[in-house]
């Protein structure tokens, strides 16, 4: 009991003190903007919707669409990523053609590209609430407002509930919040094992970065004047594991080593590439870009399993400890505080290759703890994808939160399930909730590691 208060008092104390710290960025949600532009709609989107687009006063592209028959009700959308190059009008149009189901099910769309690539999960939050004021200045204010966050902006969309919560000692802008397939949890543990991927890979395959190379820190994820390509990472990935052969094709080493990584660091195969690439590019961002170079991952303490010969790896793999400024400044930016006033659904793929369906659990501690778990309802499909599931989910639980908020009938997950079996004809793409699924700790998934 002293122990786990003691760790109470020492996460408390860490919040305080990051506070203080947080990721520095241009403010502001009061940048002021230019007003939307009527532009023809993106292939994809509704008939007689109406389209307008634009870039802020802060540099943040946008479309907003209003359907033809709409229901007065808002959704804001906090994309995922993040995207490391500079923001583009294409980042913002992919999202609306993505996400057109939405305007069909009679709501309208807002959805910001943020003001710059790389990492920020409070200056994301900042910029979707920007766009929400403009669309209000522009269009008026709508009877409800939804925010949904997918993915790396399901992070976005928690923390722009809890700095929105109230504004000027009201209650805030957002009637309900949906997050969808979530990095959850925040910086300073959805990356964890982004981390292990990376001392693992150099174990098992030593040429990322290649001995001939200049040796760094793998958690830096490369140095700052590096010119490594993701298409050059492709090919060392490859060389090493054969991940873009048949399973006929590869040698028996390559077999092998991909064994290892995939059974180690418990990630499927098709996502092999794509975390190795969030584990060297994403990292340079953070720690080079957004925490002046300190480490805010570590793996002291881990203890791997699944190889061949985990007494081999565990005595051989690289060990870092993380830094306390970097991971205090991390988390000030990014984890969540639980701290929301409004009801707020979750849905995840259970065998989500990208962002772990364990998340989940990680955000409803979090919930717990602050007391605000009567306010959340998290829904899982018996799906496999990322970064978008079935089209007749999403109007699902938009239909579903906005009842909540509209009549108190709080809903429940053989609710949801059956509901969405009602509306599946008209929206199609299928309905796969498991309404009996909870899922595990992030430790099943995820080993447990000293913390500063």
């Amino acid at each position: 009991m002293r122990q786990d208060i003691l760790r109470s008092f020492i996460a408390t104390w860490v919040i305080v003190l990051s506070a203080c710290s947080a990721i520095p960025d241009k403010p502001s949600p009061q940048v002021a903007s230019a007003s939307p532009i009527t532009s023809p709609c993106p292939k994809g989107v509704p008939a007689d919707t109406r389209c307008y687009s634009g870039q802020d006063g802060a540099g943040a592209f946008y479309w907003i669409a209003i359907p033809a028959e709409w229901n007065r009700v808002l959704v804001m959308h906090a994309h995922g990523g993040p995207e490391l190059g500079a923001p583009s009008m294409a980042r913002a149009t992919e999202d609306l053609q993505r996400w057109a189901v939405t305007l069909k099910a009679g709501f309208a769309w807002a959805g910001s590209t943020y003001r710059r690539g790389g990492y920020g999960v409070t200056m994301a939050a900042e910029d979707t609430e920007r766009l929400r004021a403009l669309f209000v200045q522009t269009f008026g204010a709508p009877r409800r407002t939804l925010l949904h966050g997918q993915s790396y902006g399901a992070g976005v969309a928690a923390k722009a509930a809890e700095l929105y919560a109230t504004v000027d000692g009201r209650k805030g802008p957002y009637d309900g919040l949906l997050l969808t397939s979530g990095v959850l949890g925040g910086g300073t543990q959805a990356y964890d094992y982004r981390l292990d991927l990376r001392v693992v890979y150099q174990f098992v395959c030593n040429n990322h970065p290649l001995p001939s190379e200049p040796a760094y820190p793998l958690w830096q994820g490369l140095p700052r004047e590096s010119k490594l390509t993701s298409a050059e990472l492709l090919r060392r990935i490859d060389a090493c594991t054969g991940v873009r052969m048949s399973a006929e094709d590869r040698t028996a080493q390559q077999r092998a080593n991909l064994a290892t990584l995939l059974d180690t660091v418990r990630i499927p195969e098709r996502s092999l590439v794509g975390n190795m690439n969030w584990a060297t590019f994403l990292f340079r961002d953070v720690v080079q870009e957004r925490l002046d170079g300190g480490n805010p991952f570590g793996n002291i303490g881990v203890k791997y399993s699944g190889s061949r010969d985990d007494a081999a790896l565990n005595a051989g793999v690289l060990r870092y400890p993380a830094d306390l400024a970097a991971v205090s400044k991390l988390a000030a930016d990014s984890n969540p505080t639980g701290r929301v006033n409004i009801p707020t659904l979750g849905l995840h793929a259970i065998d989500d290759p990208t962002a772990f369906v364990e998340l989940e659990s990680v955000y409803r501690d979090v919930r717990e703890r602050a007391g605000t778990a009567d306010l959340l309802v998290q829904t899982f499909s018996r799906e496999s994808e990322h970064s978008y599931l079935s089209d007749a989910e999403y109007p699902t639980l938009f239909a579903a939160l906005l009842d909540w908020i509209d009549n108190g009938r709080k809903p429940t997950t053989e609710g949801i399930a059956a509901r969405c079996k009602d509306i599946e004809a008209r929206f199609g793409g299928g309905c796969h909730f498991d309404p009996t699924y909870v899922p595990q700790p992030l430790t099943v998934r995820v080993p447990p590691r000293q913390r500063p």
